[in-house]
């Protein structure tokens, strides 16, 4: 599993930048598929699960039609759970709302562009008497919004390990997490069969730019919602996509389709599915097929059916994954659905950025999100800020004295008032500072939590922390403890201002000192730098296990026992950034490994870098993923023979390009993959003497 969530991580990233205008889809089918086949004996529990679900929906569906089953509305309690990295992603509550608003509409029939429907099949248009709810207490009783924000690089991801940061009761609670990358999708669900074999994957994971029609969304996009939420109701894709006794699978629009296999509802048509929004379409012998039907990939999705609507009621009828306890009256006065919000719950805001330097026109906005109501009154206090106190509801705050400094926020509804005070909040880093060539061994460091060193953890689990237990030089260096974390964590360190005005030539080299625990431990390493107060980082390194570790692989925790077991890394800083603001900052991944180790800094002329070096930080891999050629690129101080060559994940070579000698210079060849499988690889080179790895992902035509 951490391998593939590796594999997800590098491939969903190299996806998202080359394809970022690409509308995506749902996965749920192929993600089902995936685990069902990986998981045998999960597989036998969700057949039968199926299969009891099944039986227990064909007769309520009958039921259904014979009009014995209430129609009144079913209200499911919702939470949001904004999975972020203080990105894009971090959508507004705004925009949740406005999600949450198109979500109801199209379930009870009540888009303003349902006119639109092609005529034949508005009959079957079904109000399906099914609301959505913003929770208003959370599992133990409190104030709720109904939005949580969690920042973790597990937003990066976004398949089911997202779900191990914050998960409410699922039997209370429609779980639905909001991420920057849904693991390359618009979103994913699974079914109930599924989630009560796993409750704990139970929820829907959908992202940023597919929830409501405002901000990083739009109206075609977000169609997205409600098809997942079909998906947690039980409706499979209107063309039968996934039936689980048999494992088969249809994609979308598939033109060998058995048009024989359905989605188990009687009033829509068999299809083959829809990519675009063709409202003349037609397959499987239909006149016109039933494009605009919610659980369609064609993005004019309108409309649910009377069959599905009774699918959907059954399910919410059904014991299976407890959708029937979500909306009796007693879950619904627990999660407070039942009552209008409260005229003032809770304080609370966020904030665009929790660094900035002193004097920057770089300023912090801060968003007032308490709630419940509309406030009668707003007061900021920002110490040593400008201004030092407003009314605002979103102010503009900037600071000129470095130093760490609190928020805090009242707000008043009527008689009704809330504080929060958040400490320590904001950094401000000195506009001067070192000057080159810097060092750094750490011996006579104090903390990395003032604002020389300032460290930053997206995670309560660790943090980056000086030590006496192991130094490459001296008795000191930083460490992260690591050893005993089983989630994917993220943890920054950022120096201070360097002043490198007039400098040329300049490197940065560190050593540090790592093991990994077992061959499916995939952590990064990574180093930025930036050369203003922007917030603006260019990565100029990426460490990625095994090319990471320094020492075999070690079950135990991990301390480097002398200097041979410690690695030096280089990177060359390009001229544009040697200006008075230079920092940078080291940024650690975790996916399972062990501690890891750094000391000894140094930015100077050529300070620790040699050939090799050089090619390292120059060499790149593009297009990735990639079909039937890789072009590398890099760069040579000096005339070197290089060998190219291709491992798999296990550290086993399947292919070798040979040796040659390339002159000094620039550099971009070819390389031929059309042999080697879609899959996860590293691109090893190596002049004989030293060698590094890049990660590199292989997709089918």
């Amino acid at each position: 599993m951490k391998q593939l969530l590796f594999f997800i991580l590098t491939i969903t990233t190299a996806i998202n930048s080359f394809a970022q205008e690409e509308i995506k889809h749902c996965g749920a089918d192929e993600m089902r598929i995936s685990t069902l086949k990986q998981y045998p004996k999960i597989a036998a529990a969700v057949v039968k699960r199926d299969a009891q679900l099944e039986t227990f929906t064909q007769q309520f569906t009958a039921d259904f039609y014979n009009k014995r089953v209430s129609a009144a509305t079913y209200i499911i309690p919702v939470v949001f759970h904004v999975i972020h990295n203080y990105g894009v992603e971090n959508i507004s509550d705004a925009q949740i709302l406005d999600g949450i608003d198109i979500l109801n509409k199209t379930f009870r029939k009540q888009l303003a562009d349902t006119a639109s429907i092609v005529s034949v099949f508005k009959p079957l248009h079904a109000d399906c008497d099914i609301e959505f709810r913003l929770a208003q207490l959370d599992p133990n009783g409190h104030c709720t919004s109904g939005i949580n924000r969690i920042a973790s690089p597990l937003t990066a991801i976004g398949d089911q390990s997202v779900k191990a940061l914050i998960h409410w009761p699922p039997a209370k609670y429609l779980n639905v997490y909001i991420v920057a990358n849904a693991a390359g999708l618009a979103g994913h669900c699974v079914w109930p069969s599924d989630a009560d074999t796993i409750p704990a994957w139970d929820g829907i994971v959908i992202g940023y730019n597919y929830v409501g029609s405002i901000g990083t969304s739009n109206y075609t996009q977000s169609v997205a919602l409600a098809h997942e939420c079909g998906h947690y109701l039980n409706l499979q894709h209107i063309w039968g996509g996934n039936n689980v006794p048999g494992f088969y699978y249809y994609p979308c629009a598939d033109p060998n389709k058995d048009c024989a296999v359905d989605d188990l509802v009687a009033d829509t048509p068999p299809t083959i599915g829809w990519l675009s929004c063709n409202l003349t379409g037609a397959s499987c012998g239909n006149t016109v097929d039933m494009v605009q039907n919610a659980m369609d990939y064609s993005y004019c999705n309108r409309m649910f059916t009377y069959g599905q609507k009774a699918r959907m009621q059954a399910c919410l009828n059904s014991p299976i994954a407890s959708r029937n306890n979500l909306w009796q009256t007693a879950n619904l006065i627990a999660t407070g659905v039942l009552n209008p919000p409260a005229p003032l719950c809770g304080a609370n805001f966020t904030s665009n950025k929790t660094v900035v330097c002193q004097n920057s026109s770089n300023a912090i906005t801060y968003t007032n999100t308490s709630y419940n109501g509309t406030f009668t009154s707003v007061l900021w206090t920002f110490p040593g800020g400008t201004p030092s106190s407003s009314t605002a509801n979103s102010p503009v705050v900037t600071y000129t004295v470095p130093g760490k400094y609190d928020v805090t926020l009242k707000v008043k509804n009527g008689n009704d008032s809330a504080v929060l005070a958040k400490t320590a909040c904001v950094s401000v880093l000195p506009s001067t500072g070192n000057v080159y060539p810097f060092t750094e061994s750490f011996e006579t460091t104090a903390s990395l939590d003032g604002l020389q060193w300032f460290s930053n953890s997206f995670d309560t689990i660790n943090k980056w922390q000086l030590t006496n237990t192991a130094s490459f030089s001296g008795s000191k260096s930083i460490m992260l403890n690591n050893f005993n974390n089983t989630m994917s964590t993220k943890d920054e360190l950022y120096s201070s201002i360097i002043n490198l005005t007039g400098a040329s030539a300049l490197n940065l080299s560190f050593k540090y000192a790592y093991a990994r625990k077992d061959t499916s431990s995939h952590d990064h390493l990574q180093l930025y730098i930036s050369s203003n107060c922007n917030n603006t980082w260019i990565q100029r390194l990426d460490l990625v296990s095994p090319e990471l570790e320094t020492v075999p692989l070690t079950a135990a925790s991990f301390t480097p026992a002398n200097s041979s077991e410690w690695k030096q890394a280089s990177a060359v800083i390009p001229v544009p950034f040697m200006n008075s603001s230079f920092r940078f900052k080291f940024v650690y991944i975790s996916n399972g490994g062990n501690n890891i180790y750094i000391d000894d800094i140094n930015l100077d002329v050529n300070a620790g870098i040699n050939n090799f070096d050089a090619l390292n930080s120059s060499f790149r891999l593009f297009p990735n993923p990639a079909k039937e050629q890789v072009n590398i690129a890099f760069t040579l101080p000096e005339a070197k023979k290089i060998n190219f060559s291709v491992l798999n994940v296990l550290g086993q070579t399947i292919y070798n390009a040979g040796s040659e000698y390339y002159g000094a210079g620039e550099h971009s060849i070819n390389l031929d993959i059309t042999a080697i499988p879609s899959g996860m690889y590293f691109v090893k080179v190596s002049d004989g003497i030293s060698d590094f790895k890049k990660p590199l992902v292989i997709i089918s035509n």
